[in-house]
């Protein structure tokens, strides 16, 4: 039995007790996920199971064996049932006699769909022939950091034989296909007792007669490369030693924040990218190092590795003890133009007649010594899983580097991955890009009824929202709700007192830390008063004056200094109010103040339209429900001035719009949509009433 105690070895997890009574394929789902739940073991992802189960034929009643593997674009930690492909072992069998060689060898995926079982509708993977064909019940595929620094060194034939012995063979590189699951099954054949094999610049092969079994030796075999690595590199100088100290933690978030949208504004020409910042010790462990510049350089070694971040990363040229971030601006745009000269060489030197057009030639991955790491993709969940995928990529150089020499995969056989037809097949089968798919949006009063639901909309199509509010108790339930609904990738919350310029400054840059910059503002945070004039204190007056105008001028401040930053345009939505255009008795100063906020967007629209950055306002009237304005004083002062109950307002409010109907905050949010989407793309400067038609409003 494995060591079940906890540590830097990977424990045994495999409970009997759960286990028992499962079928077949529920094994192979507990076995997954028990693997993919810890990163040590493979990357998101990352690697495959498989499993052979005897099943009833449901046209024939026969019992026959069927091989149910991983399907294309699962994770081991989160796999269901239906995350598997089921095919008929006999039929893959056959494929053998089809099979015309390895120049051949990507025509036979064509034929996995006529082996399936049970019409399962789930794409088998390239590497079914690698499972299949291994005669073994169940088999892993893993990519384990420290099985991966053993495949990526340079003799790692020589150390794979010296960590294992005769337990785990090696076979040198091959890409995944039918030509790599036959090599597999004649190792197999020719080395009866092996319990698995090491694939060079790959991953790891192991396999059992049982479930468990297989787990067991799955974790067993990663423990002992683990166990070697810290034998070997005990007191060893990792990646030639440090040559600069980290900033601290804040200064590298401050840093981050200046950088992080301007690279995005270089790079999302074509596409809005998001970003990711890590600062780990890993991470910082390698981007302060003497290796640096040249393992860097020689680029990752796993095909699961480079097909996330690229061959290789943009390393930011910068000295932490003379922290000059002023010319690291000054010459990124020569920096990222170089690196794209630099991938156009790399895809005009290796690419075939068949090859597939080049993709976006920037970095993925942004290395700075003293401060971390950047990652940037068209969302924010492929940027931070690049980022892991770079960490795995560094744990790999650290492992590899350390006992040896690190092997980078050759240009051509990385390109032959990166733009292999089979790889593009699955990018063009990927959905469509929502609508707001790569934006940023920060909603003020993100908490409230109107901010909840339009963070809602706008998540709905697929922007990134960070909740801004001054309330913590509601900003968290908002975060919760909305991060169960659509995502924790997708939602950030910060507490921003929009009165405030030092936290509206710290909220922006909070925001371009976790997401890489801005594209929307959404201005909504709010309160409503109501008192005669004579009654109307300073105090009132001014709080009206510093949240419905100064705060609106703090965030666009902030927003236009970041869309200017980017160069890539920008959005700005005022929710101001039909007060604004309208008088209302016994109102004054939130009347003014909103009047205030329309004349701001009026002047914000003239001086955005150079940049592309467009101004709009929605006008709401009366939205009573989840409003927190609602819920306090102004609802029986607005009562009182009309002489009324509560309890009928919002009847009157409804019977004397134009439209008899009610307003809500989905309403609003569904115009705040419009103008934050590119439905409006030609209209800035503009006025749109959600208030079911009242006529002293009318803008004309």
């Amino acid at each position: 039995m494995l060591d079940k105690r906890s540590g830097s070895r990977l424990a045994n997890l495999w409970d009997d007790a759960r286990a028992e009574g499962m079928s077949g394929p529920e094994l192979l789902v507990y076995r997954s996920n028990t693997l993919g739940s810890d990163k040590r073991v493979t990357n998101y992802g990352g690697g495959n199971t498989s499993s052979k189960v005897w099943q009833k034929d449901p046209l024939t009643g026969e019992d026959v064996e069927v091989l149910w593997v991983k399907g294309s674009g699962g994770d081991s930690a989160s796999i269901k049932l239906d995350g598997f492909a089921t095919l008929y072992m006999d039929k893959l069998r056959a494929l053998k006699s089809l099979y015309r060689g390895v120049d051949h060898e990507d025509e036979m995926v064509g034929y996995l769909p006529h082996c399936t079982f049970n019409l399962n509708p789930r794409t088998a993977s390239i590497d079914t022939p690698l499972h299949a064909f291994v005669p073994k019940a169940c088999v892993d595929h893993m990519h384990p950091d420290a099985i991966i620094a053993i495949a990526a060194a340079k003799d790692s034939r020589a150390i794979t034989k010296e960590v294992f012995g005769e337990a785990i063979g090696w076979l040198p590189w091959k890409r995944p296909g039918f030509e790599l699951g036959l090599w597999l099954e004649k190792f197999c054949r020719e080395n009866p007792d092996a319990k698995g094999v090491v694939l060079e610049s790959h991953g790891l092969f192991t396999w059992g007669d049982t479930p468990k079994e297989c787990y067991e030796t799955t974790i067993s075999v990663i423990n002992q490369a683990i166990d070697w690595f810290e034998r070997k590199s005990d007191g060893k100088a990792i990646f030639g030693g440090e040559v600069v100290k980290a900033l601290d933690a804040p200064a590298r978030r401050a840093i981050a924040a200046k950088l992080m949208p301007r690279i995005r504004g270089l790079i999302s020409e074509k596409s809005h990218k998001l970003g990711h910042f890590d600062d780990q010790p890993a991470v910082l462990e390698f981007v302060n190092s003497k290796d640096l510049r040249p393992l860097a350089a020689l680029g990752t070694s796993c095909p699961d590795h480079f097909l996330r971040t690229k061959i290789r990363p943009l390393v930011i040229e910068f000295d932490p003890a003379r922290p000059d971030v002023d010319a690291v601006i000054a010459r990124l745009a020569d920096d990222i133009a170089a690196y794209r000269v630099g991938y156009q060489a790399y895809y005009d030197s290796c690419k075939h007649p068949d090859s597939p057009a080049i993709r976006d030639p920037n970095a993925v991955v942004y290395l700075m010594p003293g401060v971390g790491m950047f990652t940037f993709a068209g969302d924010k969940a492929t940027a931070r899983i690049s980022g892991e995928f770079y960490v795995n990529a560094i744990n790999v150089m650290r492992g590899a580097s350390t006992v040896s020499s690190y092997v980078g995969l050759p240009a051509q056989e990385a390109f032959d991955i990166e733009y292999w037809q089979l790889e593009e097949a699955k990018l063009q089968r990927l959905p469509k890009p929502k609508a707001l798919a790569g934006q940023i949006a920060l909603v003020t009063g993100g908490a409230g009824g109107i901010g909840r639901a339009t963070a809602n909309r706008l998540l709905l199509e697929g922007a990134c929202v960070v909740l801004a509010d001054i309330d913590e108790t509601a900003l968290a339930g908002a975060h919760e709700e909305l991060s169960k609904a659509y995502g924790k990738d997708f939602v950030r919350p910060v507490r921003i007192d929009v009165t405030s310029e030092d936290q509206v400054t710290s909220g922006f840059a909070e925001t371009s830390v976790e997401f890489g910059g801005i594209d929307i503002l959404v201005s909504n945070a709010g309160l409503a008063s109501s008192a005669p004039i004579e009654e109307t204190t300073l105090a009132l007056w001014n709080k009206n004056m510093d949240i419905l105008s100064t705060g609106y001028f703090l965030v666009s401040r902030e927003a236009f200094r970041l869309f200017r930053a980017q160069k890539i345009g920008g959005n700005v939505v005022f929710v101001a109010s039909k007060n604004g255009l309208a008088a209302s008795p016994n109102a004054a100063a939130y009347c003014t103040a909103k009047a205030a906020e329309i004349h701001l967007a009026r002047c914000l629209a003239l001086e955005g339209a150079e940049a592309q950055i467009r101004v709009n306002v929605v006008n709401p009237d009366a939205v009573l429900r989840g409003s927190k304005i609602w819920t306090g004083e102004w609802k029986e002062q607005r009562a009182a001035a009309y002489k009324m109950s509560t309890d009928d307002l919002e009847e009157h409010y409804r019977s004397r719009s134009m439209l008899k109907r009610s307003v809500f905050p989905e309403d609003i949010a569904e115009a705040i949509y419009f103008f934050a989407s590119d439905m409006s793309a030609k209209s800035t400067g503009n006025i749109v009433n959600v208030d079911a038609g009242n006529a002293q409003s009318f803008t004309r």
